[in-house]
């Protein structure tokens, strides 16, 4: 079997989708694995480091034989074109509002593995791509908060005089949210934090922060079998923005994460709820890439409006990449070794098994997932709630 790790190319990735460990384990399943040269630059693994794991380093040629291609964001045309026909590919596809790049992988024969659509159970917990990667960007989210603002976060008793902690909230307490209130009271910060999730609430307060929401009977059951948020009525969500509305103008730093699966990111902050913080206040988006949950932000900057700084950096894991790529490379080879006969060293691949028809989107020259098929499909891929955002309706 042929395995081969590219060079992501697209959107200043930094990540890969291999790591030395990885390696290891994957060459122990019976895998010959090729990694592109540089491909773990951005990441800081050096290709001698590779190939002490095992690896042979190669060039993007080398697509054209493997079996397996492991990659960290979907396929471009190009990638396509020097896949062979058959050839398994896993990565993180970010499907929805680009079904014709479904499309595409379907005509190219490839059978083609969404690691975002993983289905939330005990056994997937090692392949779920969302936590890992949602999980860094809450945590790098917070230390970009504390490089923008222009006071200390903890408390601070001198003799010259108190400094106050900085006063923090966290809008939407899914994997990032969660570990963005727990990184924010590491550095000393008064957090509070909200969602339209009842669990959330227990969730928020073990970790030392404040609960704020409107608790009402819809609050109460806005929450989907899967544990995702649900979408709330207009009525809900004009009295959650009246209450955020008064909280957020007495805030220092406001970090939101609220995406709803296969959806445009909800609007929670209006220009005029940034108008009205203090001067030197920072909000950052992690929601920027999926529409943004703040008005006024902008992707890939950090902009400037009425007092506030709006922080809009796209691929926040990617900012913190040495970790993000073990931690990603780690899912990848989870799941990839269930796909694999581990006596006859041979790919098995079989589109009933649970994680497999949950995850696939093409194969065979068809787009397979009932999300994106034009047609009934021979195979169906089992919905799930995780729609290329992370667990529980959150980056």
């Amino acid at each position: 079997m042929k395995l081969f790790v590219p060079r992501e190319r697209e959107g200043g990735e930094t990540r890969v989708a291999a790591s030395p460990d990885t390696v290891k384990k994957l060459a122990g399943l019976g895998f010959a694995v090729t990694v592109e040269n540089g491909a773990g630059e951005g990441s800081r693994i050096t290709d001698d480091a590779f190939e002490a794991a095992g690896a042979t380093i190669g060039s993007a040629e080398d697509a054209k034989d493997a079996d397996v291609v492991l990659k960290v964001r979907r396929p471009n045309g190009e990638d396509l074109s020097t896949y062979r026909k058959g050839a398994v590919v896993i990565a993180t596809m970010d499907p929805y509002g680009h079904e014709d790049a479904v499309e595409a992988m379907a005509k190219a024969g490839v059978t083609a593995f969404a690691m975002e659509f993983m289905p939330r159970i005990t056994r997937a917990q090692v392949m779920d791509v969302l936590s890992s990667q949602a999980n860094l960007a809450g945590y790098q989210a917070v230390l970009d908060a504390a490089f923008e603002f222009d006071r200390a976060f903890p408390m601070m008793m001198t003799a010259a005089g108190t400094v106050p902690a900085a006063r923090v909230f966290v809008m939407g307490a899914g994997v990032a949210g969660l570990q963005a209130i727990a990184t924010a009271r590491r550095l000393g910060a008064v957090v509070t934090a909200t969602d339209v999730r009842p669990a959330a609430k227990e969730q928020v307060e073990s970790l030392g922060a404040k609960f704020i929401a409107i608790e009402d009977e819809e609050f109460k059951a806005a929450e989907t079998a899967g544990g995702y948020a649900k979408q709330m009525s207009a009525e809900y969500q004009a009295k959650q923005a009246e209450l955020t509305a008064s909280h957020i103008a007495k805030q220092d730093v406001v970090i939101t994460t609220a995406l709803i699966p296969g959806r445009p990111a909800p609007k929670l902050i209006s220009r005029e709820m940034v108008e009205s913080m203090k001067p030197g206040s920072v909000i950052v988006d992690l929601a920027v890439e999926r529409g943004g949950n703040v008005e006024g932000a902008v992707p890939g900057e950090v902009a400037q409006v009425g007092p506030a700084k709006i922080v809009g950096h796209l691929n926040m894991a990617g900012r913190i990449a040495a970790s993000a790529s073990l931690l990603y490379a780690r899912n990848l080879s989870a799941f990839l070794e269930t796909l694999v006969d581990k006596e006859a060293k041979a790919l098995k691949l079989d589109l009933s098994e649970e994680l497999q028809k949950a995850t696939v989107l093409s194969h065979e020259g068809r787009v397979v997932h009932p999300a994106f098929a034009k047609e009934e499909a021979p195979v169906e891929a089992a919905p799930t709630d995780t729609v290329g955002d992370a667990p529980k309706g959150e980056v």
